[in-house]
């Protein structure tokens, strides 16, 4: 059966670009964009061009590189702010933060990885945390993801681990499927997972699923540097992640309930 070609295979073109300058941590040069999406300089240049124009990505004319533009934002920012879990988690996230001090990241499940739709900052300082809001990681190097991947069934989690290359971000990534299964299984047990430098060195992060009546509608989480970590402090994040995902869980069933 013959595959039909989608219509518009230049958005397409468009979409790798902008994937790329998204996980690109500087302003990108012409060359590298045309290698790294695999395409020629000629087509990249002509799609960057009309993407400028739009205000989608944003070009430095004294070294001709390329980084995304704010012509994006009032799409992400409409995206977001139509997500009902964000309106609804918002007041138990602000509180938590506010008792902890520490940054707290909700996100919710985009594929094979995590996107976050929001992120309260710690007033103290922190190591720099690659997190912001729109951004994607993989679900097996964070704690949301890891919870979101406990509640799957086991032939999800092997599909899951089928298509998706366990790469690492660090040396604690968790990169076999044996160690993997082992901790989600504990964090089946214990309702609340752990990234302890999994895919940022010296940050650790605690996180818990929400999820009521088998659907999953997102996954929270409480970020600190290694150096405050200490286990009376793990103890107290693990009672609030546990008092806030009460507290959103009830309301996700009140509002919820009819459907």
């Amino acid at each position: 059966m013959t595959q039909t070609q989608p219509y518009g295979t230049v958005l397409i073109k468009a979409d790798k670009i902008l994937d790329f300058l998204s996980s690109a941590h500087a302003p990108q040069p012409l060359h590298a964009i045309a290698k790294a999406t695999e395409m020629t300089n000629p087509t990249t240049l002509k799609i960057l061009g009309t993407l400028e124009l739009i205000g989608y990505v944003t070009k430095n004319d004294t070294d001709k590189t390329y980084v995304l533009g704010s012509g994006l934002v009032r799409y992400a920012n409409q995206y977001l702010a139509n997500l009902d879990i964000s309106k609804i988690a918002y007041p138990y996230l602000k509180e938590l933060h506010d008792k902890l001090d520490e940054t707290v990241h909700l996100s919710i499940r985009e594929g094979d990885e995590i996107l976050y739709v929001n992120k309260l900052e710690s007033m103290r300082p922190i190591v720099v945390t690659t997190s912001r809001i729109g951004y994607s990681k993989p679900m097996y190097a964070s704690a949301m993801g890891k919870a979101i991947l406990s509640e799957l069934p086991e032939a999800e989690v092997d599909a899951y681990l089928e298509r998706v290359e366990l790469k690492p971000f660090t040396p604690h990534t968790l990169v076999t499927a044996t160690t993997l299964k082992e901790e989600l299984a504990e964090i089946r047990e214990k309702e609340l997972a752990f990234d302890n430098s999994e895919e940022q060195i010296e940050v650790f992060c605690m996180g818990a699923t929400l999820s009521i009546n088998g659907k999953n509608y997102g996954a929270f989480s409480v970020s600190m540097p290694t150096y405050r970590r200490t286990p009376e402090k793990e103890a107290t994040v693990a009672e609030a992640i546990r008092t806030a995902r009460r507290g959103i869980l009830k309301e996700l069933q009140n509002v919820y309930m009819y459907i």
